[in-house]
This record gives C-alpha cells, structure tokens and sequence, in this order.
C-alpha cells in the first residue's frame, strides 16, 4: 500500500471519529435577558457520554442573574424546580441526589462558562425531555427540549 492511500485511510478514520465526537458535544449559550441560545438540543443516539458547554454572555454575577442547565423529564420539570429553590445557591438550585435529573450544570454569572460530561444511559429516542434553568424564577422562560435522535 503507497503512503498515499495509507494517508487517506487514515483520514477518513480521524475524520469519522471526529464526527461522532462532535454529534456527542453540545454548546448552549444564556444572557442576562434569562434566555438560552437554543430551543432544541439533540444528540445521536450512538453518544454514550454528552460533553455539554453552557456559556453565560451576560455581564451580571451569579448572584444577580446566574444560570445553570439541568436536564429531566418534560413531567417533572416544575417539580424539580421547585426543589431546586429549596435546595439554594450552594446546591447550585438541584435538590442533592435528585432521580430525576439526568444531568446538570454549576450555576455561573456573566462571562463565565462550565462544562459537565454525562451519560445517556436511562434516556431513549421515545423519551420526553426538556432542558431548564433552575436559578429561583427563571424556569419558566428559560427552558428547551432534549432529544435523543
């Protein structure tokens, strides 16, 4: 086999790792007007493990207009919610241990970002799933749906 077609296999392999770890990465942005970039994330159904990046463009601190993004079922998004407020700023507004969330952020201010990795394992391409931001009164506007597609 001559070294160019070595390199081209090669290639075609880097490459399709590298999309099926892309379609396993997602980004999502929040600003000080309690609104995420995104209504919809999805991810294959291939991905095992979620790495997601959440990015707050605001200027405001936490305290003022923090964010986080939790993942749940679309039923118990007010459920969990409510929770969360109860849970407080030092539980990052999620009731500790809580079956319900899949998965979920540290809550940041303006200018800060977090990243989380989590497993898909539990969701399915049938399932009901909806995004939020748990922060005392910003579930109801700021909120998306999940999709495993």
């Amino acid at each position: 086999m001559n070294n160019l077609v070595k390199f081209a296999l090669a290639a075609m392999a880097f490459s399709s790792f590298h999309s099926f770890a892309n379609e396993c990465e997602l980004s999502i942005e929040s600003n000080d007007m309690m609104q995420f970039s995104k209504k919809t994330l999805s991810v294959s159904s291939k991905c095992e493990q979620v790495k997601l990046t959440l990015i707050h463009t605001g200027k405001l601190p936490a305290a003022a207009m923090g964010h986080n993004w939790v993942l749940t079922e679309k039923k118990n998004v007010k459920a969990v919610a409510s929770d969360g407020m109860r849970a407080g700023v030092k539980n990052n507004y999620v009731k500790p241990g809580d079956e319900r969330v899949f998965a979920f952020t540290d809550v940041i201010g303006g200018g800060q970002s977090t990243t989380i990795n989590f497993s898909t394992k539990g969701l399915n391409k049938n399932g009901e799933y909806n995004f939020f931001c748990s922060f005392p009164g910003h579930f109801a506007i700021m909120k998306g749906t999940f999709k495993i597609v």
